[in-house]
């Protein structure tokens, strides 16, 4: 071969379905891993390395969450209606097929499905909906919040009580799950209904009924860019401060 010059391979390259395979022909390795993150073009609300930014001076106030003694007495309730694991719900229908089996009706409690905990985004809203859910419990740290941020409207439309916990792990331990963004209980024993109207009395009268006030003090109060300029642009042309032509405004309120 001479210097400087390529030759034809003696064997064509492997050929997969129509194609060459990566990396067999000049030109066409493989890039190596690297950190492509300065290469993405993240939005306002993240910052370079791609974590969330947070403002308290535009989210202003928050909706309140469920008091500690609310919150122990919703998990105490809760957690007597865990959904069964696969072991346990195995281990129920295989007593059933015995009875059966042997010739033993069994009785209605017996064949009866549990209460249990609803979880599933799509399924706790199909329960709101059919206004079949007695109390809802929506986590505070769902992530994008728009997957539940309707959920409070839909509960006050449909009727149906609700409740902010901190906390979608612990809203997980529930239901056997890492997390969980919202759960729901529809029916429950004899025994409880007394504390789950407790617990519907507290959700209506912390959550349902004082939506309106909350309302009114939510977002602080802080001008957007555009309001601001606004208001610097009319200040100046009225020769005033900004205090002082909002001090005059709200006279006139």
């Amino acid at each position: 071969m001479e210097k400087g010059r390529l030759t034809a391979p003696s064997q064509p390259p492997t050929v997969t379905n129509g194609e060459r395979r990566v990396g067999e022909s000049i030109s066409q390795d493989i890039r190596p891993k690297t950190d492509l993150i300065r290469f993405i073009n993240w939005p306002d609300t993240f910052d370079s390395r791609g974590e969330k930014l947070f403002s308290t001076s535009e989210s202003g106030s928050t909706p309140p969450y469920a008091r500690q003694e609310h919150c122990s007495q919703l998990f105490k309730l809760f957690n007597k209606y865990c959904p069964e694991s696969k072991i346990e719900k195995r281990e129920r229908l295989t007593k059933t097929a015995e009875q059966a089996k042997n010739g033993k009706v069994p009785s209605k409690d017996e064949t009866k499905k549990p209460h249990f905990v609803k979880y599933g985004l799509n399924h706790v809203v199909a329960l709101i909906e059919a206004k079949k859910a007695n109390l809802v419990a929506i986590a505070h740290d769902v992530d994008p919040i728009e997957l539940v941020i309707y959920l409070p409207a839909l509960c006050r439309k449909m009727g149906v009580p609700y409740v902010i916990i901190k906390g979608k792990a612990r809203l997980g331990t529930l239901v056997h799950k890492k997390t969980a963004a919202v759960v729901a209980i529809n029916e429950v024993r004899s025994e409880d209904q007394r504390e789950l109207a407790t617990l519907i009395s507290a959700a209506k009268s912390n959550f349902t009924d004082k939506f309106e006030e909350e309302r009114r003090v939510w977002g602080g109060g802080a001008r957007g860019p555009k309001s601001s300029n606004m208001l610097r642009k009319r200040a100046k042309a009225m020769g005033k401060s900004i205090s002082d032509l909002m001090l005059g405004s709200s006279e006139k309120r």
